[in-house]
């Protein structure tokens, strides 16, 4: 259980040590990873009791958390915004495109 700790820990800080500059798709890939590790450790905790330093080892990772879920978050409503301002602008766009052939004709009538 202990090497699996050091894994999340050290993708944990990979992660944090580079947080402002991290995509969505590392984002995805790294929630992947440690659902993983914390799928492996959940296993190995029902087999085992875990030492009260791997307890302590778990806590400290998980304090990055809060600041894991504002990037991704931040990332969200950077990506709900540019949606958005795509869906306005291509309503924009489809009021001044026209709705009719070129090729047709329009006739009025005499009242």
């Amino acid at each position: 259980m202990d090497d699996l700790i050091q894994q999340l820990n050290q993708l944990t800080s990979s992660i944090i040590d580079r947080l402002g500059e991290v995509s969505y798709e590392e984002f995805s890939a790294f929630v992947e990873e440690r659902q993983k590790l914390v799928d492996s450790i959940g296993v190995e905790v029902e087999l085992c009791q875990p030492t009260p330093a791997q307890k302590q080892a778990i806590s400290r990772i998980m304090e990055h958390d809060s600041a894991i879920l504002a990037r991704m978050n931040a990332l969200r409503l950077e990506a709900q915004d540019w949606l958005q301002k795509r869906n306005q602008a291509k309503a924009q766009r489809s009021a001044y495109e026209s709705g009719y052939t070129p090729d047709s004709i329009l006739m009025d009538r005499k009242k």
